[in-house]
C-alpha cells in the first residue's frame, strides 16, 4: 500500500494541518486501521477504499487516535487531494464525490485549492447555561466573556463559542485536562479591513482526559461558517485564520453558492511512501 502525507489549509509548506492517507486499504481490518492511526500519532489518518455508492468516486474511513469519525474536514480535503494526486479521475469533470460515514460529500478543485460542501449540522441551537459555565472554566475565562454560543455539531460534536475579538481568542490558555469529553470551537472577530474575518481555535479531548488543540479544523470551520452566516455576523466570501498559537498559518476560505456553504484551502503532498508490513 502507498501512503501520502498531505498538508491542508497552510499558506506555505508545513504551515497547515497534516493528514496521513493510506491508499488501497481494502486488506486492512478496522483494528489495523486504528492501530496504524495511533502509531502515526497525527490527529487523523484516512484509508482509501473502493466506493459502495455508485455515485461516489471513492470511499474513505477517517480515524482519530481513539475512534472512527463519520466526517472530518481537513481529512476530507487531504484525502481528495491524495486520490487525485495518485491518478484518480472523477466521474464528473470538476467535481469529486467522496463517500464517508456521513454520506456523500461533494468537493471541487481550483488550482491548489480544494473545497468541500459543508454537511448539514447534526445538532444546532442554544447551549444550556451549565455547559457554558463548564466551557468558560476550561477556557480560563469568566462566563460573561462568552458573547454567544451554539451547538455546531456536524460529526465531531463541536460547541462553538464567540468571544469579543480575535485578540481574546489568541490570548486564551485553556486547561490541559478535563474529566469528560469536550469539543470546543472558539471564534473571535478581527476588526473591519483585516484580511481575515475571524480567528478560530479548536480544543478537544483525547482518549485519556487530556485537552489538545487542533492546528486547523475543517469540520469546525464548516459549522462555524454556517452559524456566522445564518446569524448575519459575516457575509461570504471571506477567510478565517487558525493555528497561530501552534506556530501554524492556516487559512480557510468560505464561499456561498446557491445556498450551499463551501469550505476550502490549499492542499499539498509533502511526503509519499509505501507500507512495508
Amino acid at each position: 500500500m502507498d501512503f501520502s502525507l498531505v498538508d491542508v489549509f497552510g499558506i506555505e509548506d508545513f504551515s497547515g494541518n497534516p493528514v496521513a492517507v493510506v491508499h488501497d486499504a481494502t486488506a486492512l481490518s478496522t483494528d489495523q486501521m486504528q492501530r496504524i492511526t495511533r502509531w502515526l500519532n497525527l490527529s487523523e489518518t484516512t484509508f482509501l477504499l473502493p466506493p459502495t455508492n455508485p455515485e461516489a468516486d471513492y470511499r474513505v474511513r477517517i480515524f482519530t487516535l481513539d475512534r472512527e469519525m463519520p466526517f472530518a474536514g481537513h481529512p476530507t480535503l487531504g484525502t481528495a487531494h491524495a486520490w487525485l494526486d495518485s491518478g484518480g479521475t472523477p466521474r464528473n469533470a470538476g467535481e469529486v464525490i467522496q463517500e464517508c460515514g456521513a454520506g456523500l460529500v461533494p468537493l471541487r478543485r481550483s488550482g491548489e485549492t480544494l473545497s468541500f460542501a459543508a454537511p448539514p449540522l447534526l445538532r444546532s441551537g442554544p447551549v444550556d447555561e451549565e455547559k457554558l459555565v463548564e466551557i468558560a472554566g476550561i477556557l480560563g475565562i469568566a462566563r460573561d466573556r462568552i458573547a454567544d454560543a451554539a451547538w455546531a455539531d456536524n460529526g465531531p460534536g463541536w460547541v462553538a463559542v464567540l468571544l469579543g475579538s480575535a485578540e481574546e481568542v489568541l490570548a486564551l490558555t485553556p486547561a490541559r485536562h478535563h474529566p469528560s469529553r469536550m469539543e470546543i470551537g472558539v471564534v473571535g472577530p478581527y476588526p473591519p479591513g483585516h484580511d481575515t474575518a475571524y480567528e478560530v481555535r479548536a480544543i478537544f479531548s483525547d482518549a485519556f482526559g487530556g485537552l489538545l488543540e487542533d492546528p486547523v479544523t475543517g469540520s469546525l470551520n464548516a459549522s462555524v461558517a454556517q452559524w456566522m452566516l445564518e446569524s448575519g455576523r459575516v457575509t461570504a466570501p471571506y477567510a478565517a485564520a487558525q493555528g497561530a498559537r501552534l506556530g501554524r498559518t492556516g487559512r480557510i476560505s468560505v464561499s456561498l453558492a446557491d445556498g450551499q456553504v463551501w469550505i476550502g484551502g490549499a492542499t499539498r503532498t509533502l511526503f509519499k511512501g509505501r507500507a512495508l508490513f
